[in-house]
């Protein structure tokens, strides 16, 4: 599995992500996948505990998910693992509390990794980022990053934590797919990742599955910032006739997409049974061969979010 820069280490630049994933899948089935993914190299884990704000549902993939890598016989060392800290009741649930919870669930001492949630309103910035070197120190994890977040928040999070000597945000994890392009590769945080002061990880790349041809999902999906969903649904078709045409998945046209994009460390997929994971580690391959320029050329049409913000305000 090729890797990619995030944070302070080199990453598989796929891995499995937890939101309505492990809690969907036989847990058979969930053991064999992560046996699979350390076989292949890619055992690179999004796992949160979705207890406050909109993402109350007190699932227990987090809780599945810990007992099938300890099923799966992975030794910590073989697993990397990223958590959720959220803003929904912050600074009133603060890190400690959350990360204490999280990894109890999980059954691990530690993360590799956090990323610090979305959130509605203002933000204090500069406690954020305190808050987060505390539980750095207390060797909690050793890098962080922001998922969806306002880039005047992120800039000034980098530039807190710089004038402090504390630890910046090294990532950012975007809504990133052949329909949704904005923020990722728009006049804000494409310059940021350029420069190299963040790296992207790309998230919610199927729609919720509309785009690899599950127009019903029967499940919760992320949220549909800009109004655009039904547009996406009905560029299904087309999608479909393009990786036809090269003669691979929608799936692997889908991810070969986010790593045609050398901002993209790492692209997250919720795959939820073992084909869908060995279908998906072969993008990896044809995104090679197919070359990042081709792979632009053949996707422009897709692009459906144009006129929505590029610094993350709705």
């Amino acid at each position: 599995m090729r890797r990619r820069q995030l944070g302070d280490r080199a990453v598989p630049v796929l891995s499995l992500g937890s939101w309505n994933t492990w809690d969907r899948v036989e847990f058979g089935e969930a053991v064999t996948m992560i046996a699979r993914a350390a076989e292949l190299g890619c055992a690179f884990f999004d796992v949160a505990h979705y207890d406050m704000g909109p993402h109350a549902e007190n699932a227990r993939t987090d809780l599945i998910f810990g007992e099938a890598v300890r099923e799966a016989g992975l030794a910590r060392e073989e697993w990397l693992y990223c958590g959720k800290l959220w803003l929904w009741d912050y600074p009133r649930t603060g890190f400690g509390p959350q990360l204490r919870t999280a990894l109890e669930r999980v059954g691990t001492e530690y993360a590799d990794f956090v990323v610090v949630g979305d959130y509605f309103g203002e933000l204090d910035v500069e406690r954020v980022v305190a808050d987060v070197a505390e539980q750095l120190d207390a060797g909690r994890f050793t890098a962080w990053g922001v998922n969806n977040w306002r880039f005047a928040d992120v800039r000034a999070a980098i530039d807190v934590a710089r004038r402090r000597g504390l630890v910046p945000p090294s990532f950012a994890q975007l809504k990133y797919s052949l329909v949704r392009r904005a923020m990722a590769e728009g006049e804000y945080y494409a310059p940021l990742f350029a420069s190299g002061e963040l790296a992207l990880q790309a998230s919610d790349i199927f729609e919720g599955g509309l785009l690899v041809g599950n127009l019903r999902p029967d499940r919760k999906i992320g949220a549909d910032v800009g109004g655009i969903r039904e547009r996406i649904a009905a560029a299904w078709p087309a999608v479909r006739r393009a990786a036809g045409e090269l003669g691979v998945s929608p799936a692997q046209l889908g991810i070969a997409f986010c790593l045609a994009n050398p901002a993209t460390a790492n692209v997250l997929v919720g795959a939820s049974r073992l084909a869908q994971l060995e279908e998906n580690a072969a993008a990896v391959e044809l995104a090679d061969a197919l070359g990042a320029e081709r792979i632009r050329a053949l996707t422009e049409e897709f692009s459906l979010d144009g006129e929505v913000a590029a610094d993350g305000t709705w």
